[in-house]
């Protein structure tokens, strides 16, 4: 009997999540106990449809480099959510594949919904006597995964959001004669780590953004408006940064006081307009020019803005999480664990996937300030090691050469 690794991506796309398959698939090819390493296409959804394909190739034709700096899921994504109840008949049917396909190993690159699917397959594996290693390799954008200091993809996203953001504040401070106001909304349903990040962009003690605005402290539209003629006085284009989930503080989201609101497939609120409604609601209430911008989906997986510490990290997780499997451990996720910010030294480990699925980690209360308008120097010493370090990503034809599935 052979021992295969199979490997899956699933959820959202980062900058790194690539960088993660190729920390597992090279991992799993160098090694000797390893007999074969798929790839799960489309990640679970794909794989219950039999699509499924041989990374081997990639290695010997020098794809598999070029995966690491390819932004996106090269093997595709899904968000599909398996029963609760483990008695469905979709469990032995997955098994039955693993069987089929003598799986020995499985990986699956995800976030919190993507853990939850570890969770269920290790369980179920348990109560029928499997052996197959399952382990989870965290990606997230919004890092609100517990039980881990970060996770690959939120250094490469913090990057881009304070780079883009300092961009944003040099445009608008261009007519510097007459007051304005820039909102900007950042990805973070519940967890405003992603919004935090722009405090990165300032340049020195009051520059823009002057206002930051999480999802973890009450939002009052009064209050609001307050703060931004009081910031006025001082800073005449004003730069503010939200999270697409402020809310009310009883469950109310900002955006919801503007449009409907509708649900994906795990019962999340798709966010979107709580940018408009408040450059709508400034501009009835104060009657200046303002604008909001919307980073929207450029904010998860561009390429332009890798960090190199969150690139090598995603790698060394995968290949991390590929040895941890060999050495017996299942029904875990790797998990990275912060020794100093300065020098910043990490180290991995694993922790029980159950105990991380369906759990979100916030931004600590203390490190927003007391008003909920701003970020401490708390998140600048944990944020800024995230984003040191720049990649050399292929070009050709002066773009950027990125992998392909064919």
């Amino acid at each position: 009997m052979n021992h295969n690794l199979l490997v899956g991506q699933s959820g959202g796309p980062t900058a790194v999540i690539n960088g993660s398959l190729y920390g597992v698939v090279s991992e799993g090819l160098a090694n000797p106990e390893i007999d074969n390493v798929i790839g799960m296409i489309n990640g679970i959804e794909g794989f219950l449809a039999d699509h499924t394909m041989d990374m081997a190739p990639l290695k010997e034709n020098g794809e598999l480099e070029r995966i690491r700096t390819t932004p996106g899921s090269y093997l595709g994504s899904c968000r599909y959510k398996l029963p609760e109840n483990l008695s469905d008949p979709v469990y032995p049917e997955l098994f039955q594949k693993f069987t089929e396909k003598e799986i020995s190993y499985f990986f699956y690159i995800g976030g919190n919904d993507s853990m939850d699917t570890v969770s269920k397959l290790s369980r179920y594996a348990a109560t029928v006597g499997s052996d197959i290693r399952i382990i989870g390799v965290p990606k997230t954008i919004d890092n609100d995964l517990v039980l881990t200091d970060h996770t690959p993809g939120y250094g490469s996203a913090a990057k881009y959001v304070a780079s883009t953001v300092r961009e944003i504040a040099i445009d608008a401070s261009v007519y510097d004669n007459k007051p304005s106001v820039t909102i900007v909304e950042i990805m973070g349903r519940h967890a405003g780590w992603l919004t935090a990040a722009s405090v990165l962009a300032r340049k020195f003690e009051g520059d823009n953004p002057v206002l930051i605005y999480l999802p973890e402290v009450a939002f009052s539209p009064d209050a609001f408006i307050e703060k931004v003629k009081e910031k006025l006085t001082k800073t005449s284009n004003l730069v503010v940064c939200i999270s697409e989930g402020i809310n009310d503080g009883n469950g109310t989201f900002v955006c919801e006081l503007a449009s409907d609101v509708g649900t994906d497939t795990f019962g999340h609120k798709m966010l979107t307009g709580s940018g408009k409604y408040l450059e709508n609601l400034v501009k009835e209430k104060l009657g200046i020019k303002v604008r909001s911008v919307e980073l929207n989906v450029c904010q998860r997986c561009s390429s332009s803005c890798l960090s190199a510490t969150d690139l090598d990290e995603a790698a060394a997780s995968g290949r991390f999480a590929v040895s941890a499997a060999l050495d017996g451990e299942t029904g875990k996720m790797i998990n990275f664990i912060r020794k100093s910010n300065d020098p910043y030294i990490l180290e991995f480990g694993t922790a029980d996937v159950n105990e991380i699925c369906n759990k979100e980690k916030a931004v600590p209360e203390e490190w927003i300030t007391k008003d909920g308008s701003d970020i401490g120097d708390e998140f600048i010493a944990y944020a800024r090691p995230l984003i040191q370090g720049s990649v050399e990503v292929p070009m050709k034809d002066g773009l950027p050469y990125f992998a392909f599935r064919k």
